[in-house]
């Protein structure tokens, strides 16, 4: 159970604990499908980064997973909050959360994205294209400054997938050093009495395992400081890295060490500071996923189990409306039985959704007991983090509850998004 949340136990009759708290139990109580999220994991792995990154300001990416209860935790374990919309941001201000401490980031911002950051005061906001420079000097008021940061794109590939790479040329995001974009973007900064330029910002790709590329990143960015420095005077005090730090989906993939990953870094960053002549920026972090994604279980119930020539199919009441990721990156996943002890040998299965799609595919070919039937619950580990964020209402099926459990007890943070949700946004007759 190494992927499980650390306070997972296995109980009497096949059934699973995650904080004190029976999967099986929860089940029964909050119906299927359902998010469990264990609130200390979710703490302790904030302060393993604060720990890792003491003199840093460790951001947690909103976009993983945004509830009220999470913005709480994120602050109260002193980190700050990295949104990409209006609506990310005003669900953490109307919480509780200090704007000064928010960074707002994306590649396309609305008008009322950066209207909403401007007149809520948000710390920074990193501007991704050179048109969004006029527009967001346009609605600065007269006589105020806000502080910005230029997303660069250091050409460097890493990441778990194609369509998570984002730190290299001809994708959406960012700004080139290799064809000036960049350097333009400085200069046009610098000449916006209503823009402080505060540093870079770079966000290489997701699902990262290893050091090398953020040391790479790293690397270039403080080369184009060192030159935005001998060009212009100006010497920037901020550098931010962005997250993308992998996890464990399955037992013995590979995982990004977040005090190793500290310790190269910090070290890139002032010999290469030091080499640059160039004073230490205060560094910025953005993990996400690392956070929130291993303390999340997703629990569901078997409809049916169909056998097709040599295919078995185990059909749930959930699919891609609430887990996105195995159809869009092909991400596998590993189901475990729950709720009852099977002495059945195990067969190989595919794991599949209640929706109309070939693609409605959670976890292809592993191993549950051969007498897997419909009524079984089955939990998936690893389910935090751009699960609920991602869900949809394909085939009208309603979002599942978010249930948070500590020290034995459940608590509903997000509700079951019910049919007189869906039904009363539909005004058409």
């Amino acid at each position: 159970m190494s992927v499980w949340p650390r306070s997972t136990r296995p109980e009497h009759g096949g059934d699973v604990s995650v904080a004190g708290v029976s999967l099986a139990e929860t089940a029964a109580r909050f119906d299927t499908p359902v998010y469990v999220l264990d609130e200390d994991e979710v703490r302790e792995r904030c302060r393993t980064y604060r720990t890792a990154f003491p003199e840093a300001d460790v951001v947690y990416a909103a976009k993983a997973f945004l509830c009220r209860a999470m913005v709480h935790w994120v602050q109260e374990e002193g980190l700050g909050l990295d949104v990409c919309s209006a609506g990310e941001l005003t669900l953490a201000v109307t919480t509780g959360f200090p704007p000064e401490r928010i960074v707002l980031h994306g590649n396309a911002k609305s008008p009322e994205d950066l209207e909403t950051a401007v007149r809520l005061g948000v710390g920074r906001i990193v501007v991704d294209s050179t048109s969004e420079l006029a527009r967001l000097a346009a609605i600065v008021p007269r006589g105020s400054r806000q502080r910005v940061m230029l997303r660069v794109v250091p050409g460097v590939a890493a990441g778990g997938h194609a369509k998570v790479r984002t730190g290299t040329e001809d994708q959406k995001f960012g700004l080139s050093i290799t064809d000036g974009s960049a350097q333009h973007a400085v200069a046009r900064t610098l000449d916006q009495p209503r823009l402080e330029l505060v540093g870079l910002h770079c966000h290489i790709g997701s699902q990262i395992t290893s050091v090398k590329p953020y040391v790479a990143a790293v690397r270039r960015l403080i080369g184009l400081m060192a030159r935005i420095r001998e060009q212009y005077g100006v010497e920037l005090p901020q550098l931010n890295i962005g997250g993308g730090h992998g996890i464990a989906y399955r037992p013995g993939e590979a995982v990004l060490d977040v005090r190793v990953l500290a310790g190269r870094v910090l070290a890139e960053l002032h010999e290469g500071c030091g080499r640059a002549k160039l004073a230490v920026p205060r560094l910025t972090i953005e993990p996400g996923r690392a956070v929130v994604g291993p303390a999340g279980v997703c629990v569901y119930r078997v409809l049916s189990v169909k056998r097709t020539g040599s295919h078995t199919f185990v059909a749930v009441d959930g699919g891609m409306s609430d887990n996105p990721r195995p159809a869009l990156y092909g991400v596998r996943y590993t189901p475990r039985l729950i709720g009852r002890h099977s002495t059945a040998a195990p067969r190989l299965v595919t794991v599949v959704g209640r929706h109309c799609e070939a693609g409605d595919v959670l976890a292809e070919e592993v191993p549950l007991p051969e007498d897997v039937h419909p009524g079984d619950l089955l939990a998936v580990p690893v389910a935090g983090a751009y699960h609920l964020s991602m869900a949809s209402g394909y085939n009208l099926v309603g979002r599942p509850p978010v249930v948070a459990v500590k020290d034995g007890t459940a608590r509903t943070l997000v509700r079951r998004e019910s049919l007189d949700d869906m039904n009363r946004r539909d005004i058409g007759l």
